[in-house]
């Protein structure tokens, strides 16, 4: 059985008031007020909410304020939580229900507005002929938009909701709507459209476009990412736009130097020292942001009689990260960056030759993906057999780099090959990587809590502090050497004949 409906659209020749004295003649109904309301529809920056089937709205009136999570297709209340002020991250709401559906979807984002919608609100109470009330309305009555209904079922009067439904869409011609179909409409009226911020890289190509017209293709792609969280980055508004500015930035450093002879080595050249000077100055900030987002993580792996020691720690990461953030703000509102920027983004919209300049610059892009994704998959493999036992850290951090050229390949170009198969050789790399990554994380972690340790105690800390940091070392450094033991095996699965014959099959035959 379909669910039955709980949000109409009224049509546009209906007034809310022809509609309520319309019902009221087929249902005994109570007026129980009528208010001025402010709907605003919340969601992170990258729609982890939407993403996840939920709308998030905040209804602020006199008479209450109420943040709701809802379903987006069924409409369907999920939780919701009476609140004066929506915070903007989710661990600084009330413990709660609410909070426990809203944290692990939110996670380190912030619940930011999207979008603000004033409307006059009726409250209906359908009653039965007891005079008890066995479905609420609410009439949502709009200036610029459709009017809306919502069905708010009551415990133990299931069949009214059903039997309100069914007169709602048949005796006024009330078309059921999604919950979030409202926010739809609002941000199309602002030329927006849900989802249209994603971290994910979705580059559209066709095999024969020219390889220089595609490298600029995708750097487009890459500076509009930047380009959209660079207000977020300058602000601090939450850590994930610093992190997703320095991806659109490695990627383009990694795109410069390995998609080869594409466009002049001029240009390269000059542009690449721009980009080399962002990796640099953005690295502060958002190392510092990894370390306060893993910091309740140190926390938990200490023994319960250490874990409020290690506090000073987290007082020292804020302090050092507030002012690398201040510093990185001011490099990215300066003359120099915009200038750079600029240039950029004029040099990508300038109009082609009609024959390209650097070598490769006239072959079709799908040429050059194969040779370049086959050529680096190789040097992954080379790189991987040589690691032993006795090979030094640098080794693994090398192949790490060189796993990070790949993965930026291969999603250049994913478009070029067939979907699910360069998805499968995209995530068996990814699983690789992983090891890797936590090897390099750990190891730059635990040698930089041995230098906030040293400077904590030129700063006198507690004892029991020290102590607490001397056990967290350790622990990172049991946690490196875990991901050291874990290469080989993580490394013998990237390297089966399966996942070798999917490699080859995508580009060595095409090369």
């Amino acid at each position: 059985m379909n669910e039955i409906p709980v949000y109409f659209e009224i049509p546009a020749n209906l007034t809310v008031k022809k509609f309520i004295s319309k019902l009221g003649k087929q249902v005994d109904l109570q007026i129980v007020n009528q208010q001025y309301t402010i709907k605003t529809f919340y969601d992170s920056f990258d729609w982890r909410l939407y993403n996840a089937d939920m709308i998030c709205e905040y209804n602020h009136s006199q008479i209450i304020s109420q943040l709701k999570l809802m379903h987006n297709k069924s409409g369907h209340l999920i939780s919701s939580i009476e609140i004066g002020h929506v915070p903007s991250f989710s661990h600084l709401f009330p413990e709660s229900p609410f909070k426990k559906k809203l944290e692990p979807i939110l996670e380190m984002r912030a619940l930011l507005p999207i979008c603000h919608l004033p409307y006059e609100a009726y409250l209906v109470n359908i009653v039965n002929k007891d005079q008890k009330t066995i479905l609420r309305l609410q009439i949502e009555q709009h200036e610029h938009l459709n009017n809306r209904v919502q069905l708010h079922p009551l415990k133990g009067y299931e069949k009214s909701h059903q039997k309100i439904a069914r007169l709602l869409q048949e005796k006024f011609d009330l078309v059921p709507s999604l919950s979030g179909s409202l926010l739809h409409e609002e941000l199309k009226q602002q030329g927006r459209k849900v989802k249209d911020y994603s971290s994910k890289i979705t580059i559209k190509l066709k095999p024969d476009m020219r390889a220089d017209k595609a490298s600029k293709f995708i750097y487009k792609h890459l500076l509009q990412a930047m380009q959209a969280n660079e207000a977020g980055t300058i602000q601090d508004t939450d850590s994930e736009f610093l992190h997703d500015f320095r991806v659109a930035v490695r990627r383009t450093r990694s795109g410069l130097s390995q998609i080869k002879n594409t466009l002049p080595a001029e240009k390269v050249s000059q542009h690449a020292s721009f980009f080399a000077w962002l990796g640099q100055i953005t690295g502060p900030t958002r190392d510092l942001d990894v370390y306060l987002l893993s910091y309740p993580h140190y926390k938990k792996n200490l023994p319960l009689s250490l874990q409020d020691d290690i506090a000073p720690l987290y007082d020292l990461l804020l302090q050092k990260q507030q002012q690398a953030q201040k510093e990185l703000s001011e490099k990215l509102k300066s003359p120099q960056y915009k200038k750079q920027l600029i240039a950029w983004e004029e040099y990508l919209n300038e109009p082609l030759p009609k024959k390209g300049q650097a070598s490769h610059a006239n072959q079709s892009i799908q040429e050059v993906a194969n040779i370049r994704i086959w050529k680096v998959y190789q040097r992954v493999i080379k790189e991987g057999n040589a690691i032993n036992a006795n090979s030094p850290a640098e080794a693994l951090h090398d192949l790490r780099k060189t796993c990070k050229k790949l993965r930026y390949l291969m999603e250049f170009f994913q478009s070029l090959y067939p979907q699910q198969e360069i998805k499968t050789a995209i995530k068996s790399l990814k699983g690789f990587q992983s090891v890797l990554g936590d090897f390099q994380d750990y190891e730059i972690q635990e040698l930089n809590i041995k230098h906030f340790s040293e400077e904590m105690m030129n700063n006198h800390v507690a004892s029991n502090t020290l102590l607490a940091m001397g056990v967290l070392v350790q622990y990172l450094d049991t946690m490196k050497h875990s991901a050291r033991n874990h290469f080989a095996e993580q490394f013998n699965i990237f390297i089966t004949p399966e996942n070798k014959a999917t490699f080859k099959h995508l580009f060595a035959h095409k090369a």
